[in-house]
């Protein structure tokens, strides 16, 4: 416990060093959000979306390119340390496994997100690999997915569903895309929800501290290491982040974030818990995904806006209302998660 509050702090503290001179670069490099007309999945305008996200113009975009390297580089930092002064590290899957699939699902899902970060900033459009369209992103994200998933379910070993009151079921090789799915849909929830000033980063440090109890129990002191300097440099973002945010994740941090989230909680074991201490981000999907389906199927919107978070705008709340109150009800759904995972 000692060392995962040590480890909260100095990534806390390092973040906060770095994080004002980053975002001075990135004004200095106009790595910025410039005012768009934003379409949705279908190429139709999104005037509602548009309207709630007026004012966001010309703030930093690419804290995730930040937090993603900090967190990387702190975490083989803190594990070389701990090597090197001979401390014991108890594991629940191959030491130099799970460390390297960590830092590959936020590496390799931070990258794509930093294409379409360019993309949008320096408004590149169709030109060779900047041109990728939604299918062809979806694509890429399920390629790098399946090559996790399947690292988990021949390398690790992974094939079993503990489903709370009911037990344990092994389902085989399916376990290859039923994970994979869940990667790829937590990667664009998160993206998705990161829609309000400290939203989607408040969810996931809530998130966190419920998995980091998690890893506790059941010994996995990596991901308990890894958790903990994710903490600290979340909490150093959020900072900045909160309404009105001085800087934004960006798609870098988002499908990293998104993605990392989901393996953690795959690794853990809890996909259950996962599913309900990550529910918001469940919800802002699914909210977007009725959306989708019922405009391309019917030819009609169910909502006026999507995702829910819009929605709770156009109903009259205002921004920090909408995310203190989501905050609060990650805090219940993770106190509800942490409950499923005693079973």
């Amino acid at each position: 416990m000692r060392l995962f509050l040590g480890l909260i702090l100095l990534s806390f503290l390092i973040t906060s060093f770095s994080i004002v001179p980053f975002i001075d670069f990135l004004y200095r490099k106009k790595f910025l959000r410039k005012k768009q007309i934003t379409r949705d999945f279908l190429g139709g305008r999104t005037r509602l979306f548009d309207k709630y996200n007026q004012g966001k113009e010309g703030t930093p975009i690419g804290g995730g390119i930040l937090l993603v390297g900090l967190i990387a580089i702190l975490f083989l930092a803190a594990l070389l340390v701990l090597k090197y002064r001979q401390v014991y590290i108890s594991v629940c899957f191959p030491f130099g496994r799970e460390v390297s699939l960590i830092l590959f699902t936020l590496i390799s899902f931070g990258s794509l997100g930093f294409f379409d970060d360019l993309k949008k900033i320096f408004k590149i459009e169709k030109q060779g690999f900047f041109g990728l369209r939604l299918r062809q992103k979806l694509i890429l994200q399920s390629f790098l997915a399946l090559i996790i998933a399947g690292v988990l379910y021949f390398s690790f070993g992974i094939s079993i569903i503990n489903i709370p009151k009911l037990g344990v079921f092994d389902i085989g090789p399916f376990y290859i895309p039923l994970a994979a799915l869940i990667i790829v849909s937590f990667a664009n929830a998160f993206n998705i929800t990161d829609g309000l000033d400290g939203l989607a980063c408040g969810l996931l440090l809530i998130a966190l501290f419920a998995f980091s109890i998690i890893s506790f129990q059941i010994l996995d002191i990596p991901m308990a290491i890894f958790s903990a300097i994710w903490i600290g440099a979340l909490i150093a973002f959020l900072y900045f982040n909160i309404f009105p945010a001085r800087i934004f994740l960006g798609d870098t941090g988002s499908l990293a974030f998104g993605s990392t989230m989901a393996l953690v909680g795959l690794l853990l074991g809890k996909i259950i818990a996962l599913a309900v201490i990550g529910g918001i981000f469940i919800i802002e999907v699914a909210s977007s995904l009725l959306q989708i389906l019922s405009k391309s199927l019917l030819g009609k919107k169910i909502f006026r806006v999507a995702p829910l978070h819009l929605w709770l705008r156009d109903r009259g709340w205002e921004e920090p209302k909408v995310v203190s109150r989501t905050w609060l009800m990650g805090i219940v759904l993770a106190i509800f998660g942490l409950w499923l995972a005693t079973f």
